[in-house]
């Protein structure tokens, strides 16, 4: 009786591992311990790093995919991850009762075709059909933080409109087309020409071993540079609606909550307090599936075709050089040149005070010259030291700079061989230097 009693036991506990495991594929090689991933503890609702095996079971139970993306070495976005991923009780029951839901940590096998957004993120979500169609994407970023668009509120009302696509589908599929990428199907990480120290990324992934997603962008600009076709309109990657004159509700994600005025959205008479339907012809969710229409447009004069909740059609002209904005958050950016090298976060106000630099002004502080690379030994022998104190560049005093927006300007502004004119004080005195600019 007893021997009974323990195999049905036995049997039991088998047979809720199996069914609390196996969706979540808990078998993960040990990648999660590998690369530290604290989030990734809930095998309960997440399959983990397993895209294949979630489309398989998203086309058995007819669920959209609900596929993350998380680097998880990066800081960035780590608190709005651990909400999404094991903090937030609402996420987690709707993404398990309405979804296939994928914790991707890694970028090496994945189908850069189908999952095409912003790599810049270090989170970013897309909603998928199991036959590849793409219903959306979240997963917003901008200079002002990397969370600064990302909510629980607006990735939950994300993840109702999508499923309302999903119900409709494959009735509405026309304005879901251009939502799929257009790159070679199977195209992974590791196939890009421009991927530097691919034989040692296709190893087994730790920490110091991650195909970061930014990474990616990174090969394109590589590619480009070493081929002599990149263009400084590469850089103007998934602009957010801003760019064209509209400021959109972070939580809701399609409702306009201002409209700049003078700006080509302004021109076309959109109001605020509007909701956004399509934009030329795409089905809208979220801000990020506007970056997406927005993403594949020129940086030349080209039109935008705007449809709201209401009906009403507003075509917006957009002059040359709309697309341009602050990208000095981007990680991609570090891959573009002229690379100089050298890090130099912004001075203490009262270090400022003590040097007599005006209140209206910043100043950036060198702290560190890499001596191992070309830009950084070219910087030393160009006269540049480690604690001088940048005030200027050509002539025009740094203001509301801060070192990754610095860079920014050196890259957009000046080529390989230029000379980068920078107005140091060392030691109380101000010196000027000519940086030579070698890679």
């Amino acid at each position: 009786m007893r021997a009974s009693f323990r195999v049905t036991v036995a049997c039991l506990v088998s047979a809720f591992l199996l069914r609390v495991l196996s969706p979540a594929t808990a078998d993960d090689g040990g990648l999660r311990e590998r690369i530290k991933d604290e989030n990734g503890a809930r095998t309960d609702v997440w399959v983990y790093n397993d895209i294949p095996s979630a489309m398989a079971q998203a086309k058995k139970e007819n669920k959209p995919l609900f596929v993350t993306f998380r680097c998880v070495p990066c800081k960035a976005c780590a608190a709005f991850d651990a909400d999404v991923a094991s903090g937030n009780e609402r996420v987690r029951e709707f993404a398990r009762k309405n979804f296939i839901p994928v914790r991707q940590v890694e970028m090496k096998d994945v189908d850069l075709s189908l999952f095409e957004f912003d790599h810049d993120l270090n989170w970013a979500a897309m909603f998928v059909n199991a036959d590849g169609v793409v219903y959306a994407r979240y997963g917003t970023q901008s200079a002002e933080g990397p969370d600064a668009y990302n909510s629980i509120d607006g990735l939950l009302t994300t993840m109702q409109r999508v499923l309302k696509l999903h119900a409709a589908y494959p009735g509405n599929i026309d304005e879901l087309r251009g939502k799929h990428g257009s790159k070679q199907p199977g195209l992974t990480a590791l196939d890009l020409p421009g991927m530097r120290n691919a034989e040692k990324l296709e190893q087994e992934t730790t920490r110091s071993n991650c195909v970061h997603c930014h990474m990616i962008h990174d090969a394109g600009h590589f590619q480009a540079q070493e081929a002599g076709t990149f263009s400084k309109d590469q850089l103007w990657k998934f602009p957010l609606p801003d760019t064209v004159g509209l400021k959109i509700d972070r939580n809701d994600g399609l409702k306009i909550s201002e409209v700049v005025a003078g700006s080509p959205a302004a021109a076309a008479g959109l109001k605020s307090g509007s909701e956004v339907r399509k934009l030329n012809g795409q089905r809208i969710v979220s801000i990020a599936d506007m970056q997406w229409v927005l993403h594949k447009l020129p940086n030349t004069a080209t039109s935008l075709n705007i449809e709201l909740a209401d009906e009403t059609k507003h075509s917006v002209k957009l002059p040359a050089a709309w697309k341009e904005y602050d990208i000095s958050w981007r990680g991609s950016m570090w891959s573009v040149s002229p690379r100089l090298r050298v890090w130099s976060p912004i001075l203490a106000f009262d270090r400022r005070k003590e040097l007599g630099i005006p209140d209206s002004d910043t100043a950036l502080e060198v702290k560190w010259i890499n001596r191992d690379a070309d830009g950084g030994r070219a910087a030393i022998e160009s006269g540049l030291r480690q604690n001088d104190v940048i005030v200027a560049v050509a002539g025009q005093p740094l203001r509301d700079v801060n070192n990754q927006q610095f860079n920014a300007h050196i890259k957009l502004n000046y080529k390989v061989g230029d000379e980068l004119p920078l107005t140091v004080l060392r030691d109380g005195q101000r010196k000027e230097l000519r940086i030579r600019l070698v890679e």
